[in-house]
């Protein structure tokens, strides 16, 4: 499993980028080949951002291209500057 971390340290609504990226980036990553899971999350002062959880290494970087685009496309009143970006693989799991 392949991990990809989005961090926005300049958001002026959490709650409508949320909206949004529910909305519309969710259902794109839903639809990219090897997807796990999407999560959004606000770290409060206008800081916030996103995680996604892939089968493997290459369909997190084809999806995080297609994120990219997507939020360059539709978040650009409420988001200023480009996402500080980390990935990974997965090493350990804990499940409730």
């Amino acid at each position: 499993m392949y991990l990809v971390i989005r961090k926005f340290k300049h958001i002026s609504s959490m709650a409508e980028a949320a909206r949004r990226a529910e909305s519309g980036l969710g259902r794109l990553l839903k639809q990219s080949p090897g997807f796990q899971g999407y999560y959004v999350f606000d770290a409060s002062d206008g800081v916030g951002g996103s995680v996604s959880l892939f089968e493997s290494k290459e369909a997190a970087l084809a999806a995080n291209e297609k994120a990219l685009a997507w939020i360059r496309g539709s978040l650009v009143d409420v988001i200023n500057g480009e996402p500080e970006i980390t990935m990974g693989e997965v090493l350990a799991v804990v499940s409730a």
